[in-house]
């Protein structure tokens, strides 16, 4: 059986894309509702072109997508699934567990 490496490649650019505290916050924000890039800008706390370079990072990764409306840009969150990976690490920082697992504890590293 052979691994398909480009696929790993690819899933590793996606959490590349969100492996940013500013971006996570956009990305849930987005889950809310469209905004503009001022309007993210003001929530995140960083200047413009900092949030438009976020923004391009997470479109490359094909996690938000944005449309014309007028002269506005509304940026929204193209893939509502990646929200089941912040679900994800949640548990992890939680530390909850749906199994005990053995090398959780010191007796792998015993034996």
């Amino acid at each position: 059986m052979s691994v398909d490496m480009a696929r790993f490649e690819k899933r590793a650019e996606v959490i590349k894309a969100m492996a940013n505290a500013a971006r996570l916050v956009i990305v849930e924000e987005l889950s809310r509702n469209e905004k503009t890039v001022g309007a993210l800008t003001e929530l995140v706390g960083l200047d413009i072109s900092t949030v438009s370079r976020h923004l391009m990072i997470l479109r490359h990764a094909g996690i938000v997508s944005c449309r014309k409306n007028g002269t506005r840009v509304l940026y929204r969150l193209r893939t509502p699934c990646v929200l089941n990976f912040f679900d994800c690490v949640e548990k992890v920082l939680n530390g909850d567990d749906e199994s005990t697992d053995c090398c959780l504890s010191d007796s792998c590293e015993k034996t």
